[in-house]
């Protein structure tokens, strides 16, 4: 099987994806959705300063951080979007800080739930930021769980994805993708209705859609076949029917692993996460990451601060280095597009060598508004058991 084609991003390429962003989100990025179960909570501490000019500047920053002495992350696993290099860069500089790696493969949802369970508890279990996929900022902000700072390079997010008043903002991005191990494989599948061959019986896998962001985003991605749009989710459900009718998904869940062993060769999920195995397994497996050719969706996440943080400061001297150029160009090295990429090709501080790294299609890609979003994401959770008839365990 000839390799799939691929080729580099130049900067008109990467600026035209990246500038999708705000054609996408603009429309509902300030409106809320329909909330979730309230919960009766203690009232949060008063919010600190709003920015590194109200901290005393960086130095101040950082000595208010070291008497705090940690900082609890929460679902940040080493694998995802270099997340791993992110934490050693930044506990390396800041080496007084006790970093507590809370449950690293908690979903968005469980990262919510771990600020109300720990709401005015002041120990290391109580997560100080949260990672959590677009839809969930908005509700956080309407159920008083978040507190609002400003980091320096605040101008140079963009204004689509972020909460005006500060209490959260977008980081990366990234789009979904095949990840294929082609030597277990008979075929590479370059669109969505070639996952439905009968020769790719039994090797298709994906974990639970109503448990995790990345698995919805997965199903709903493939109502984009024929000619879908992100306005029907349900297409997606009936195509996920029809791969699970098949015999082609396998009803179970998905390693990395799996998919190196060639047990399970075929998966779903972001190109970030996709790329970064490719990568890490070069000498085991011969993996590719293929963008289906009618299209796919992107997925936002953003960062922001606990209103319950036990150790703000250390939380605000994370987000200053998330949201520096070092901690952009960190994501950037996982393959996950970092939000402030286009500010930093226009200063040229991104290496020609990183650059030359990323890869690119020509497959259209789509950003859902916080509206589809809301109404997606939904959608595919509340049918999935019902309709697809897959239940995990």
């Amino acid at each position: 099987m000839p390799p799939v084609s691929k080729h580099t991003f130049n900067r008109r390429e990467f600026l035209q994806l990246s500038s999708l962003i705000g054609a996408g989100l603009a429309s509902g990025v300030l409106r809320p959705f329909a909330a979730f179960a309230q919960t009766t909570l203690p009232m949060p501490p008063a919010p600190g300063p709003i920015d590194l000019e109200a901290a005393g500047g960086l130095e101040a920053l950082i000595e208010a951080a070291r008497a705090e002495g940690a900082l609890s992350t929460t679902a940040l696993p080493d694998d995802w979007a270099n997340y791993g290099g992110m934490k050693r860069a930044f506990f390396s500089r800041y080496d007084f800080l006790t970093h507590n790696d809370l449950t690293p493969d908690a979903s968005s949802a469980e990262e919510i739930e771990q600020i109300k369970a720990n709401a005015g508890n002041s120990g290391p279990q109580n997560p100080d930021v949260i990672d959590v996929g677009f839809i969930w900022g908005a509700q956080a902000v309407s159920e008083g769980l978040l507190q609002p700072y400003k980091v320096a390079t605040w101008d140079s997010i963009p204004a689509e994805i972020k909460d005006e008043n500060g209490f959260w903002y977008g980081n990366y991005y990234g789009s979904m993708a095949f990840e294929v191990n082609v030597d277990a494989v008979p075929f590479v599948p370059q669109d969505w209705n070639d996952l439905l061959d009968p020769r790719l019986r039994g090797l298709i896998a994906i974990n639970d859609p109503v448990a995790g962001s990345q698995n919805t985003h997965a199903v709903w991605a493939a109502a984009l076949a024929d000619g879908g749009t992100l306005d029907e989710p349900e297409k997606g459900i009936a195509f996920f029917k029809q791969l699970a009718e098949s015999g082609n998904l396998v009803p179970t869940g998905w390693t990395p692993a799996a998919l190196v062993s060639g047990e399970l060769p075929i998966t779903l999920r972001w190109d970030y996460n996709a790329l970064a195995n490719r990568d890490n397994n070069a000498n085991q497996a011969n993996i590719e990451v293929i963008y289906p050719a009618s299209g796919t969706i992107a997925g936002v996440y953003l960062c922001a601060i606990n209103a319950y943080a036990p150790r703000p400061n250390a939380a605000r001297l994370w987000m200053e280095f998330v949201y520096s150029d070092e901690g952009q160009l960190i994501f950037l090295e996982g393959y996950a597009k970092p939000v402030r990429f286009d500010d930093m090709m226009e200063r040229g501080v991104i290496p020609d060598e990183l650059l030359a790294k990323l890869p690119a299609s020509t497959a259209p890609v789509n950003f859902p508004s916080l509206e589809q979003l809301a109404a997606g994401l939904q959608h595919i959770r509340d049918n999935w058991a019902t309709e697809v008839g897959v239940v995990y365990g």
